[in-house]
């Protein structure tokens, strides 16, 4: 199924669908990329988890040396009616000044894109319109939770060999935590911390109690604008063979609603960071991901992700470069 393929039904039965079909990794340019880590350097499989990220490419990307050309960034910022509960440590308007310092160059993430040459695009997802508190009704509807999904499906339409995924907005952790419970399980306290936001992350899931098992649903209904489009923009990903980077919390709690989907949903994702909290290293344990980089960065901005394109980069370099033993051996 492509991802124009015409609509089927009610909007989460085409999102459902598109999950069904999703392709998936392509193992002659693995096994390709396999032989040649066993065969690197004096002794192979010297490169331990260079090797690995380099075959990770290679299998996603459809080739035995791909390379790292046009890397994007992608933020998404939105805003949550939560957020008026003072649960945060700013205020909704704040999520306004942090896309104002993206578009003026200021952000951290900004000065990492530069360095790594890569491309950086904010999407504001009607920050004048917060979704509603999830503490009393659904962030989203069907309709608008999908159309959303379609939005971030799009966002990657300029063309991008690498998708480094991050997020914006006052409230936003709370969202996640809110997300995470309901998705995974176990108690508020294991997603967030401080009294009144472990009661926020309670309340909210038990409000939206009916959506329990329908991954779709409790993305609708606990989620946000930023978290739907995340999860579109890495399934359009995963059907253009680009590789996801996942940048903290917010991108990896809309990445855990696909993967409660479909098990291997995220396979072609990897995460960029830990941010040091039990609740992100509890979220990466549940979807498999061991992080790149431990550097104490506690932003969702996309900062970790856009220190792994360097990264990833040099994996392949070295994978693609490196000389062979029998060419070691004929010098």
């Amino acid at each position: 199924m492509s991802l124009s393929a015409p609509p089927t039904g009610l909007p989460f039965d085409d999102i459902r669908n598109l999950i069904a079909a999703i392709p998936l990794a392509d193992d002659e340019a693995l096994s390709e990329a396999r032989a040649r880590s066993a065969d690197l350097g004096v002794m192979g499989g010297s490169l331990g988890r260079l090797a690995d990220l380099a075959e990770w490419m290679a299998a996603w990307r459809g080739e035995a040396q791909p390379r790292i050309t046009r890397p994007l960034i992608a933020i998404f910022a939105a805003n949550h009616g939560i957020a008026a509960r003072g649960l945060s440590s700013g205020v909704m308007a704040d999520t306004q000044k942090m896309v104002e310092t993206f578009a003026a160059g200021g952000a951290a993430v900004n000065q990492i894109a530069l360095g790594a040459e890569a491309g950086l695009k904010v999407f504001d997802l009607a920050l004048d319109y917060p979704t509603p508190d999830i503490c009393v009704e659904a962030a989203l509807s069907e309709a608008g939770c999908a159309a959303t999904m379609a939005f971030g499906m799009e966002s990657i339409a300029g063309g991008t060999d690498l998708l480094c995924v991050g997020a914006a907005g006052i409230g936003s952790d709370v969202v996640a935590a809110a997300l995470a419970c309901a998705l995974i399980g176990g108690a508020a306290s294991d997603w967030i911390d401080g009294a009144k936001r472990i009661e926020a992350v309670e309340t909210a899931r038990v409000t939206h109690a009916n959506t329990r098992g329908q991954p779709l649903e409790i993305l609708r209904a606990l989620g946000g604008r930023e978290f739907a489009a995340i999860a579109g923009a890495i399934l359009a990903a995963r059907y253009q063979r680009i590789p996801v980077v996942l940048d903290g919390m917010v991108a990896c709690a809309a990445a855990a609603a696909l993967q409660a989907v479909r098990a291997d949903a995220l396979d072609h994702c990897i995460a960029a960071h830990r941010n040091g909290s039990p609740a992100h290293d509890r979220l990466l344990a549940h979807l498999g991901k061991v992080p790149l980089l431990d550097l104490g960065i506690t932003l969702d901005e996309g900062a970790g992700a856009a220190l792994a394109i360097s990264l990833l980069r040099s994996a392949l370099a070295t994978h693609a470069g490196m000389a062979t033993r029998e060419q070691i051996d004929k010098n």
